[in-house]
This record gives structure tokens, sequence and C-alpha cells, in this order.
């Protein structure tokens, strides 16, 4: 008899990360990591210009704002939104990786 998969001793079928929300960007990311991605991307000043609290704009830190965004589920979905409208500037700045064959000589 053979052991299936996500028996004891076998691996599961799927990796966890992408067994609960495939495709979701914000899967796996914390709040701390978006925080601290967004004010070196954009700076504390820019930061709190894109996203009017006060935790961006008066003597800014990351454990100030994470205890903010904790509290208040509307500020947290504007800085998660933010967040994600980051990664595609960053993705549309690089060009995309090209495929095409060596040219012949």
């Amino acid at each position: 008899m053979t052991a299936r998969a996500g028996s004891p001793g076998m691996p599961p079928t799927r990796p966890a990360a992408t067994s609960g929300q495939p495709g979701n960007p914000l899967h796996g990311v914390t709040l701390e990591a978006i925080v601290t991605a967004l004010a070196d991307h954009y700076g504390w000043e820019e930061l709190g210009q894109r996203v009017s609290i006060r935790c961006f704009t008066s003597e800014p830190s990351v454990a100030s704002s994470l205890k903010f965004l904790r509290k208040t589920p509307w500020a947290r979905e504007k800085v998660e939104s933010l967040y994600l409208y980051m990664l595609r500037e960053i993705r549309r700045a690089s060009p995309p990786p090209h495929n095409f064959p060596p040219p012949r000589d």
C-alpha cells in the first residue's frame, strides 16, 4: 500500500502559501512589511500626503503607524491600496523580460 499525499509523513499536495488565497498579492505580507516598503519607497513626507493620517505626518514611525492601522480598518485599507498601487508602479517601470530567440548569423 502506498502513502497518499497529505497523510502523515507525506508533503501536502499544494504549498500552504498558495492554498488559501492564490492570486492575492497581500497574502502572506505583514502590515509591518507594507508600511516599511511604503516608507522606503515614498518617504514619510510623501506617504503622509498620499494617505493623510497623522501617524504618517506627525513624528512618523513604523511602530506608531502599526498601532494606529491595526485599530483603524479604513486607514489600513487605504494603506493596502497604496501598497498595491506602488507594486503596479514598480512593475510598469521595469522593462519586461524578453524571450526572443537569438539573432541568426
